[in-house]
């Protein structure tokens, strides 16, 4: 169902598919016509989403996916000075010398548009692959104000096998065409007056999207996106971090930042800076996960009920302080704080933070039992903590041949309740080895990097053989 629903989005309007990325969300349930609006959550989840898809089945299809959305992220939404902005607006304006504006009316074309960018014989192959129809095809049910009549949504309308039977082309040939279709439609879609961005930086947004490229710098096996989540990580450390209070701020725009961060500024950063130590393995990030943790604890933690409220106590506007469990267009803050925290205590070892975490799924089970669709986000900690938990620890040089072989073995696979540690020799190591001990004596043999596959800390024999490691990841003896 998630696979299919997944090659249905990218096929369809909700994706931008000349520019990348992905609208806000889709008006019916055909995926043709989206709100126009590109959110960085948005981007940041689907791009975490279709690169376990690729992790589960090594379709390239996923992995593409992954890349349009990153790539588009990277190019539009990444601010001069570091950092990630919020959103692309549905509107823009018209007409360039007007003030007037329409949703939509920069991703929407009419016939007469294609035909003046691309020739006959390829506007014909590109009207049919994309759908382009001449009196429009947006149904008038999902066009209330009658922005969009007579105005085409590019879809997949077909395939290029198909689009190639149909015009009697090789599918080689086809492929070129839309291509070559798809740049001179964006080139000429580029000169239209571009929606406004908003363009300040939300930590919480920020640190999905260090999630995300860490996460796939790791699927895909490309550095690019892991020097893009660090430069991102910091940023928010040197403009959205206080080191004196230890405090978070929850934007950056301009002159400065804003307010004081919100619970989901800290579990989504926090999250982040899970997954870019394992996908890098810079212990600082790690340490600095910890230390926002710790301040996390003592801002928004509920020591009645379990859990956390959304706003610190601090703020004397709040007539009570909510906490909340749905998982909507966002994860629940609860639900990543929960596991943020199964996830700290299996890299240090702090059994106070195990019991924060059982009392945050506490706190919601009457939700779990009663709507679990309503928290998946909640339901996945819930997942983590009762499954055993694989730790895997690969003594070795990151930059080194040998150890890349083997973390490939690791990335490559799904493994959702794994934990990944480098045990580098060095300070990284040193700091491992105060959160737990036995990492001290992980070291190679015959100096070749070597993997330690550990499940609740009880290590099977270390080997350097990547395959071998294949099979204890797969539970194969």
């Amino acid at each position: 169902m998630t696979l299919n629903t997944l090659r249905a989005m990218e096929r369809g309007g909700i994706h931008d598919q000349l520019g990348g990325g992905f609208h806000r969300y889709s008006t019916g349930a055909t995926w043709l016509v989206p709100h126009f609006e590109k959110m960085l959550y948005d981007q940041a989840q689907l791009a975490i989403v279709y690169a376990e898809s690729y992790q589960i089945t090594h379709d390239r299809f996923y992995a593409d996916t992954t890349r349009d959305i990153l790539d588009f992220a990277l190019r539009e939404m990444r601010q001069p000075r570091g950092g990630f902005a919020s959103a692309k607006d549905a509107d823009s304006r018209v007409d360039p010398g007007k003030p007037e504006t329409s949703e939509g009316v920069f991703y929407i074309w009419t016939t007469q548009e294609v035909e003046n960018v691309l020739n006959k014989q390829d506007a014909a192959v590109f009207e049919y692959a994309y759908g382009v129809e001449s009196g429009g095809n947006v149904p008038a049910h999902q066009d209330i104000r009658g922005e969009l009549k007579s105005k085409n949504v590019l879809y997949e309308a077909h395939s290029t096998e198909d689009t190639a039977t149909k015009f009697g082309l090789t599918a080689e040939q086809t492929a070129e065409k839309l291509t070559a279709g798809r740049k001179a439609l964006l080139a000429a879609r580029s000169r239209r007056p571009q929606p406004p961005l908003d363009d300040k930086i939300v930590t919480a947004w920020n640190g999905m999207m260090v999630s995300a490229l860490a996460r796939a710098s790791q699927a895909l096996d490309e550095s690019r996106y892991l020097e893009s989540a660090q430069a991102t990580a910091t940023f928010l450390e040197t403009h959205l971090y206080d080191s004196k209070t230890g405090k978070l701020w929850r934007s950056y725009r301009a002159g400065g930042p804003s307010v004081g961060g919100f619970l989901d500024d800290y579990t989504d950063l926090i999250s982040g800076l899970l997954d870019l130590y394992q996908a890098g393995f810079d212990v600082h990030w790690l340490k600095w996960a910890v230390s926002l943790q710790e301040k996390q604890d003592q801002l928004f933690g509920d020591a009645k009920e379990g859990g956390y409220f959304d706003a610190g106590s601090s703020d004397p506007s709040l007539l009570s302080r909510t906490r909340d469990s749905y998982d909507g267009a966002e994860p629940s803050p609860n639900s990543t704080a929960a596991m943020n925290l199964l996830r700290l205590a299996q890299f240090t070892d702090r059994a106070d933070w195990r019991d924060k975490a059982q009392k945050t799924l506490s706190a919601f089970a009457a939700r779990l039992q009663s709507t679990p669709e309503a928290v998946p986000a909640l339901s996945s900690a819930l997942d983590f903590r009762l499954t055993k938990t694989k730790q895997v620890l690969i003594a070795g040089d990151p930059a080194s041949r040998d150890t890349r072989e083997l973390l490939r073995q690791i990335n490559t696979r799904f493994l959702p309740n794994k934990i990944l540690l480098l045990a580098d020799g060095g300070a990284g190591q040193q700091q491992l080895a105060r959160w737990f001990p036995f990492v001290a004596g992980a070291h190679r043999m015959k100096d070749r990097a070597t993997a330690y596959v550990c499940e609740n800390y009880v290590c099977k024999l270390p080997t350097a053989d990547p395959q071998v490691l294949a099979r204890l990841l797969e539970n194969r003896n």
